[in-house]
């Protein structure tokens, strides 16, 4: 935290204190009524603080956003509430899902992806490396058997396992350069074949 924001909530707390101190003051005889108001204040503001908070998981749980896939080959990614985009992809009949990420150069798999998918990560051999937004990691060239979404099927699709951890599986141009038309229009990406 910037000592900007230590000094506002600092302020905002003996604010509060002084707020809370001249109500109890001003209503010295009715001070159960007081106490009762203030803790009904207090839950509906907590209640609030809590809601705005978790909203974008909740509704990334209760109401997700899914992508859509035509028979034609295109297929429209709609934007998440952190402004990415997700696309779930079958690897060699597993769900994986990828952040696109037309930054990274290579399909991305996480450990934990790459062996939902199928792929024996215990004999990886992690001989190539990558350079990230954290630093040199170290990869594990693969090829995955069977990469689908939708009706589009692709074969011995090249991607590498990453050796560091990572939140999310990316999908990067390697696979994304297999699209004739990339395109962000309306909140969506849409990939078209």
């Amino acid at each position: 935290m910037e000592k900007t924001e230590i000094a506002s909530l600092v302020y905002l707390g003996l604010l509060g204190v002084a707020l809370a101190g001249s109500m109890i003051s001003a209503n010295r005889q009715h001070i159960g009524r007081v106490a009762r108001y203030a803790l009904t204040w207090g839950l509906l503001i907590a209640a609030g603080v809590i809601s705005v908070g978790l909203w974008p998981d909740l509704r990334q749980t209760v109401l997700p956003q899914q992508s859509t896939v035509t028979d034609a080959g295109e297929i429209s990614v709609p934007r998440s509430f952190d402004g990415h985009y997700y696309l779930t992809l079958q690897i060699n009949g597993a769900p994986v899902r990828f952040v696109v990420d037309t930054g990274a150069t290579d399909m991305v798999l996480t450990p934990q992806d790459a062996a939902h998918a199928g792929l024996e990560t215990a004999s990886l051999r992690y001989t190539s490396r990558a350079m990230t937004a954290n630093g040199m990691v170290q990869t594990a060239p693969v090829r995955l058997d069977l990469v689908e979404v939708g009706p589009i099927s692709d074969r011995q699709v090249p991607a590498v396992v990453n050796g560091s951890p990572m939140q999310e599986s990316l999908l990067g141009m390697s696979y994304l350069n297999r699209f004739s038309r990339i395109s962000i229009e309306d909140g969506r990406m849409v990939l078209d074949r």
